[in-house]
């Protein structure tokens, strides 16, 4: 068997087609051309959601949504450790201070039962991330939320076509961030969304966008020139990634079944291991998954890196996740959180097997029996 990758990003559809097309025929490479608006327009219908602005990344994103809530010095954001650097540096370049929170052991997404305790009188927003496509229990998140006039911004970078309770993950907060860079569901290299649901935002979030400008107005002849209004950067995503992402988002429904069958694909073969004692991934009844991850959860730091090492030699590439933020060298000088032992816990244990398109069904059954093969030797 050849090497299986981890992630190989791929060509479902028309994306070299669109690509090209935005060169020679609608001639705008910079952003904000034709192939933004389709992606756009593509997300606000489906999402029914007010504005869906595409960034050049995820990260983008979520500075943004730390911009618009206002986010800087003095103030709190209640936050997941297990969760990637960027969640937390999208505020921390505001100024503001993570306080970092536990996870749940089923669905390894923030334990909503210890946000409350977490509130003080300097708390302003908390930032929520779907793990592994997998939504966290908004409901109450959103209920703590109101209770202590909160803004709730969700990290969604893992979970378009995910649902809570029938409603799109990253619709259900004031603001929400997909990410499209090549590792996730739907690609275009580097790229991501801001999903503005919150009407206060709509027009501020447009001139962030913007460079903190009003070119949008200026643009659509509002105004005769355009200026600085605002704080702001370059989030505007390149054309060029915007054709690519259209060819993928025509293809949703072809990639979402796929992620589907190879998720249900390893969740059945591999369901042997909750004998052992392993933990597979978990999607509550109310929840809806897009097949983004999948992952084992081993009994030890140990079994871990022996399976890593032995999928190796089998030419097979396994990866762990998440370093907790709390116990980074960052973590440490920004912040005093208290003990996490499921974070410290699933972090050691965790492991993700190879899950992307154009892994083929004899791929993935030879990783399933190299996985099983290890356990039962």
């Amino acid at each position: 068997m050849n090497f299986i990758d981890f992630n190989r990003p791929t060509i479902v559809g028309k994306e070299l087609e669109y690509i090209q097309d935005a060169i020679l025929n609608r001639k705008t490479l910079c952003g904000n051309g034709y192939y933004t608006k389709k992606c756009s327009e593509l997300l606000e219908k489906e999402l029914e959601i007010k504005r869906a602005l595409l960034t050049t990344s995820c990260s983008s994103a979520l500075e943004m949504a730390a911009i618009l809530t206002n986010l800087g010095p003095g103030d709190e954001v209640i936050v997941p450790s297990f969760t990637f650097v960027t969640t937390v540096n999208s505020f921390v370049l505001r100024g503001a201070r993570p306080v970092f929170a536990d996870i749940r052991t089923d669905t390894l997404n923030i334990d909503e039962s210890r946000i409350e305790s977490l509130i003080t009188s300097k708390t302003k927003a908390i930032f929520v991330v779907h793990y592994a496509g997998i939504s966290a229990e908004m409901d109450e998140i959103l209920r703590i939320a109101r209770k202590h006039n909160l803004f709730v911004v969700e990290d969604a970078a893992q979970a378009m076509d995910s649902f809570y309770k029938a409603k799109p993950a990253g619709t259900l907060g004031d603001l929400g961030a997909f990410s499209f860079h090549e590792t996730k569901n739907y690609i275009c290299g580097e790229g991501g969304a801001l999903l503005v649901n919150n009407k206060q935002f709509v027009e501020r979030a447009e001139v962030v966008l913007e460079k903190g400008t009003n070119r949008k107005k200026f643009m659509e002849g509002m105004v005769d020139k355009y200026t600085w209004v605002d704080v702001g950067s370059s989030y505007v995503l390149s054309e060029l990634n915007a054709a690519f992402l259209y060819g993928q988002l025509e293809c949703k429904e072809t990639i979402l079944k796929k992620r589907l069958d190879m998720f249900n694909r390893y969740s059945a073969d591999l369901s042997f291991l909750q004998s052992k004692g392993i933990q597979l991934p978990y999607v509550p009844e109310h929840c809806t998954t897009n097949g983004h991850m999948f992952y084992i959860l081993c009994t030890s730091h140990h079994e871990r890196s022996a399976l890593m090492q032995y999928l190796r030699e089998s030419n097979i590439q396994a990866v762990f996740h998440y370093i907790p933020l709390n116990s980074s060298p960052m973590g440490n000088r920004i912040t005093t959180s208290g003990n996490l032992p499921i974070t410290e816990d699933v972090s050691k244990r965790l492991l993700r097997l190879p899950m992307h398109f154009g892994l083929g069904i004899e791929e993935q059954a030879f990783v399933i029996e190299k996985v099983g093969n290890f356990y039962e030797h």
